[in-house]
């Protein structure tokens, strides 16, 4: 039986309680599917903070390397947001990516059948379902690159340096041609070619690197359109590679299309099938602690995790599946419609235990 050793960074907010119900369902499928998960809890972000008074302390990093991977619920909240930037809790998720060389991050789009009447696009748009993936580079780019306080002309100035090199472009690529070669066999590499230096080398790379991958469709298309026939046209799309300011705007404009951002997972992929595992939401720290928190996003982020760290294919489909039974019957509050059974955080986790 395999065993796999999962760090669990349970965070601020709502963090803790949608981790508790993400993990009795890993337990769940492995009774199922024939594995066992151990847990290694350890700390990021604002409680971190408050703790060791540093959003990343150094325990936590060595508890990640020696993790097979890494759930993560979610980190901030108001009480840090005073705080200079390389203290507050986003901080930490920052270092997490430098550190763990988690270069790659996978969020999926899609809209569950039970919720197709949320998502805020027509129906006509969307059609008969909707599934994209972006793959977003995480490591480079603007965030990480030169960055700096000047006067120009008399008057206080700033900048923030965009800068990829080639094999920064290649690793993201591939990430972008794999997933695509799995999935529909089409891969939409998204730049700013027409305009700047940066996106003109992204573009050259992608293109060289295409050679290798025959089998997969490949185009190109600009931010700004991109942006736009994210909402007119959704269904054209099924992997988005791009760079790491334009995979954050659009994969939060993407996420949007499914109708509800509590749905929502992610993966941060280093080499090989180590990865990081979170929703995509905040930690709502209004909420927390009340049981109305919705731990789908994180269940399903448990999924990713079967799937690309595991290789539990099986086991994956089934929760995505129990997730999509779980919503015909019953909503969280922020999902809740008229004619479903209202409830909390922890009833769901048991919902999709019970349907596993």
């Amino acid at each position: 039986m395999k065993n796999y050793k999962i760090a669990v960074i349970k965070g601020d907010g709502i963090g803790p309680e949608i981790v508790d119900q993400a993990l009795k369902v890993l337990d769940k499928a492995g009774e199922k599917f024939g594995f066992t998960c151990q847990y290694q809890y350890t700390q990021m972000g604002g409680c971190a903070i408050d703790e060791t008074g540093q959003p990343l302390p150094p325990g936590t990093v060595n508890v990640c390397k020696e993790a097979d991977c890494v759930l993560l619920g979610a980190v901030g909240g108001e009480k840090w947001d005073t705080l200079p930037g390389h203290l507050r809790p986003e901080a930490g998720l920052l270092g997490m990516r430098s550190a763990l060389g988690l270069f790659a991050n996978l969020r999926p789009a899609q809209i569950f059948e039970a919720l197709k009447d949320a998502s805020p696009i027509k129906a006509e748009v969307i059609g008969d379902s909707l599934d994209i993936m972006v793959v977003r580079e995480l490591t480079g780019g603007i965030y990480f690159g030169e960055r700096g306080r000047c006067e120009k002309d008399g008057h206080p100035a700033a900048f923030d340096t965009e800068m990829y090199t080639v094999p920064e472009i290649e690793r993201i690529a591939r990430v972008g041609f794999e997933m695509a070669r799995k999935r529909d066999k089409k891969l939409c590499s998204v730049d700013k070619a027409n305009v700047l230096e940066s996106s003109r080398l992204w573009r050259e790379t992608v293109i060289e690197l295409s050679k290798d991958y025959p089998d997969v469709e490949l185009t190109h298309m600009y931010v700004d359109n991109c942006a736009m026939q994210l909402i007119r046209h959704p269904s054209q799309f099924d992997v988005i590679v791009t760079s790491n300011i334009f995979g954050d705007i659009l994969s939060d404009e993407a996420s949007m299309l499914s109708g509800s951002i509590g749905m929502l997972a992610s993966a941060s992929l280093a080499e090989g099938t180590f990865g990081l595992y979170e929703p995509i939401h905040g930690s709502a720290p209004d909420i927390a602690g009340q049981d109305l928190a919705n731990p789908l996003a994180t269940i399903l982020s448990i999924a990713m995790m079967l799937r690309y760290s595991f290789e539990q294919e099986e086991a994956a489909i089934a929760i995505e599946r129990a997730v999509n039974e779980a919503m015909k019957t019953a909503r969280t509050p922020d999902i809740y419609e008229e004619g479903f059974k209202k409830i909390g955080t922890n009833e769901m986790g048991d919902l999709v235990v019970s349907l596993l």
